[in-house]
């Protein structure tokens, strides 16, 4: 008789399958001798080398592939041991979804974890070449766009180090966030094959395939118990193909996996149309159903930017529902009883709060559950974080559009609706504008699905991502909610792993800590602190110094290679690299860098410190403000660096294609870093924490994670300025920005060379938007408001940066307070607080 367990081990070495008959053609035992084992990193990748190639000769594209495969092959043994035991159930299951997973390379990640990195070191020297030459052939994997998808990433990685069963689900597209070349300082976007050599990570999973329906329309049945059963028919069904990534823990044998979905159409082409000749008809279906995950989040100013972008959403969580309910089923059969028990879902942000109408479908309508059985187990088994506190960034979909594209799960969504404003009139018996304001249903001309309401109805835990976020979210966007159900909310600071942000991406800095503290901080970086004690050994101070110095000579050569402007690690660096936003405030960043220049010009360069600004970030396709304030960057820039008797005083530079891997190379050598929202708006970052984390110092705002960052550090290590949230909300009430620049010198300088044209003399009239921006009164990023305590702070920054002693200091201390950000102590709060909470 098979048992449930004899099920799961056959359905893991399924899944493994083809990677098992890969490994074990390489593995020839004519290759193997006594001094060098058969699965021994040398030999893998040596049979790789004759086996694949089948010659002696070879490029670094090939080197990289095999070196990618022999590493893969090294985890095999533990990740289906870590399938085998995951599918026992011997704890909770967490599935985390997200439509962004911001992975950047993951060979140096994976060298790290599995504790072979100085394995790979000695095999690449036999063939005449280095690991960081090999490490830069990868393609970053295009799988986000910025900080959302990024931290998914750390948090996978936290997740697999904890020891956590956590199974990231995702989309994986064709075509990820797009490169960005700089032409005439305008963004130009181009898509971005990341794929293009393939993905040496990934296996494809042909035996754990779904279908996901779309359109259609409903029909009722009844059920021998006596509820309605609908069914849907006439849709037109996309198969879901799972490809899966190794996800390593850090030297602790647990290998974690992360689930991406590819659409394939049902049937590749309509062979009676190709051979009418028809051509272009006979694969319209297959175009379509690949369409969906072909680009990462498609530009939704158009109608079908908005359905395909919902579609995407759907046919995630449909893929994974079903991915999980399969799953569960296999062990325990169609008794759901201890599903919630079992499973939790994770979404990360709005993007996939779909899954909740989803998961009711497939409870009520594939597996006959009556509707409070299935919400029951809905509501006890979904986490929802919220990432944003701007309101156009929580996704509302048109009712119409859906009931065409989703007709099933709108009428789950009403059902939803309707049941739920039974329990909001209870709370507030007669008030009509509470069931207004409340309603998942946003009525008024077309209605619309507020996917945040829905998701927070739905979801037994409900979090922000900062400190200050979370009150926020209480206070404000979510009050209602948070009077109706103040126990569901709590916060979850955001982190960053410390594996890739300090361990990895910088080497020569995490020797220096090593030498003094041993690696224990590696996975657990609360250690840092004891870097306070190192502080008054003057020859480690020094050593700290050198190493930001060789640090700030890569970086160098790193911008002279992408932007062919020359920086002097002499100087100081003070970097801002992140998405391009109106309320992260590049504009005032920008702005400051005139100022420099006007008192350059004017021979105001007394105690003045020389400093190199970097600005890095990709705009939206669709948003036209960024795009300008990335032309105003560059303009500014060419400016100042074609200038002789500027350069010795200032330069700047806007690095192009900004990514993970950039990041890699800026972390490590930046001075000074920029954190400068508009107080209120900045879910947490986690930049700053990245930098933080290399010993930059912060110039910040009280926004977002900022706020815990300085309580970690303390004042007389921050260099804070600007408005917090309240008086910024204050001083809208009658906000005159004119009346600040007219009674501020120093702005004054500022806005009379942008509007003479100064930085456009060939363009004429190309920045008056954002001149109007700064002057407009209903300007919600404040920007007039702040500049001048801004150019306060930054004063600050060069008065303190003239005493090297104290900066360095200063930069110890940053990097030894940086243990609370680590991304292990966030999901440590996850796993006690939510996922296994009792």
């Amino acid at each position: 008789m098979t048992t449930a367990k004899d099920n799961a081990s056959a359905n893991i070495s399924k899944t493994n399958s083809k990677v098992e008959v890969t490994a074990e053609i390489l593995i020839d035992e004519q290759d193997c001798s006594h001094e060098e084992p058969c699965d021994s990193l040398k030999a893998l990748l040596a049979r790789h080398m004759r086996y694949e190639l089948c010659r002696d000769d070879h490029d670094k594209h090939e080197l990289f592939n095999a070196l990618a495969q022999s590493v893969k092959e090294q985890m095999l043994d533990d990740w289906r041991q870590t399938r085998l035991k995951d599918n026992q159930y011997q704890q909770k299951q967490v599935a985390y979804l997200s439509l962004e997973f911001l992975m950047g390379r993951a060979l140096g990640n994976a060298l790290l974890s599995l504790d072979i990195t100085e394995d790979a070191q000695q095999v690449l020297t036999e063939y005449a070449t280095n690991l960081e030459h090999i490490e830069q052939v990868e393609h970053d994997a295009g799988l986000g766009n910025g900080g959302l998808g990024r931290l998914a990433a750390c948090f996978l990685d936290s997740c697999a180090s904890l020891d956590l069963p956590v199974t990231g689900y995702g989309i994986r597209y064709q075509y990820g966030m797009f490169v960005q070349k700089i032409i005439d300082g305008y963004q130009v976007e181009r898509p971005d094959r990341w794929l293009r050599n393939g993905n040496p990570w990934e296996v494809r999973i042909s035996n754990h395939i779904v279908s996901v329906p779309f359109y259609g329309h409903t029909e009722t049945h009844s059920f021998k118990q006596g509820h309605r059963h609908h069914v849907l028919v006439n849709t037109q069904k996309v198969l879901a193909i799972p490809y899966d990534m190794p996800i390593p823990g850090y030297k602790n044998n647990r290998i974690n996996t992360l689930r991406l979905w590819k659409a394939e159409a049902n049937d590749d082409f309509d062979l009676a149309e190709f051979n009418e000749g028809d051509y272009a008809e006979a694969v319209a279906t297959k175009n379509l159903a690949e369409q969906i995950t072909m680009v990462l989040y498609p530009n939704d100013a158009s109608v079908n930017g908005k359905e395909l972008r919902l579609k995407q959403q759907y046919f995630l969580s449909s893929a994974s529902l079903q991915d999980l309910l399969i799953r569960y089923v296999n062990k325990f059969g169609e008794d759901f009883s201890h599903f919630s028990e079992l499973n939790v879902m994770q979404l990360n942000d709005t993007h996939p709060s779909i899954a909740v109408p989803e998961l009711m479908r497939l409870l009520l309508d594939q597996y006959g559950l009556s509707w409070d059985a299935a919400w029951a187990i809905t509501n006890q088994s979904m986490a929802y974080t919220n990432h944003t506190l701007l309101p156009e960034a929580l996704e509302r979909w048109s009712v119409p559009m859906m009931k065409n594209m989703l007709p099933r799960i709108v009428e789950i969504i009403f059902e939803i609706n309707a049941r739920y404003l039974e329990l909001v009139a209870h709370h507030w018996p007669g008030d009509i504008q509470k069931l207004t304001e409340m309603s998942i249903i946003e009525e008024g001309g077309e209605q619309q699905v507020r996917m945040a309401y829905l998701a927070i109805v739905a979801s037994f835990s409900v979090n922000g991502v900062a400190g200050l976020h979370t009150q926020l979210l209480k206070e404000g966007l979510f009050n209602n909610f948070y009077q109706l159900w103040p126990n569901k909310f709590n916060n979850k600071t955001n982190g960053v792993t410390p594996r890739r942000w300090l361990a990895f991406c910088n080497p020569k800095l995490s020797s220096l800590i090593c030498s003094r503290l041993g690696n224990d901080w590696i996975k657990d970086l609360s250690r840092l602190k004891g870097l306070n004690d190192c502080i008054s050994d003057k020859a480690f101070v020094k050593e700290w110094a050198l190493v930001k110095f060789e640090n700030k000579q890569s970086l160098t050569q790193f911008v002279r290679q992408q932007c062919g402007v020359e920086f002097d690690p002499k100087m100081m660096f003070d970097v801002q690299v992140k998405r391009i936003h109106e309320y992260k405030r590049q504009l005032m960043n920008i702005l400051h860098v005139i100022h420099l220049y006007r008192r350059i010009l004017n021979g105001d360069t007394q105690d003045m410190v020389p400093r190199c600004v970097l600005i890095g970030g990709k705009a939206a396709p669709g948003y036209a403000m960024a795009k300008q304030i990335i032309k105003l960057a560059n303009n500014v820039a060419h400016m100042v660096n074609s200038d002789p008797l500027v350069t010795p005083y200032l330069r700047m530079a806007f690095i192009p294609n900004y990514n993970v891997s950039a990041m890699e190379e800026i972390c490590p050598g930046t001075d000074l870093s920029e954190q400068i929202s508009t107080a209120g708006k900045e879910a947490s970052g986690t930049g700053n924490m990245k930098f933080m984390m290399n010993g930059a110092l912060t110039i910040g705002t009280l926004d977002g994670a900022n706020i815990e960052m300085l309580e970690e550090v303390g004042h007389e290590n921050f260099f804070l300025f600007g408005l917090n949230a309240s008086q910024v909300t204050q001083a809208r009430m009658d906000y005159q920005p004119q009346h600040i620049i007219d009674h501020s010198p120093a702005f004054q300088g500022v806005m009379n060379m942008l509007e003479s044209g100064h930085f456009n003399l060939v363009e004429p009239g190309i920045f008056d938007s954002i001149i109007a921006s700064i002057i407009d009164p209903n300007d919600q990023w404040m920007t007039a408001a702040d500049f001048d305590s801004y150019c306060q702070a930054q004063a600050l920054v060069a008065k303190t940066y003239l005493d090297q002693d104290s900066w360095q200091e200063m930069s110890i201390k940053n990097t030894a307070a940086s243990g609370r950000f680590s991304s292990d102590n966030t999901i440590a709060g996850y796993r006690d607080e939510i996922w296994m909470k009792k």
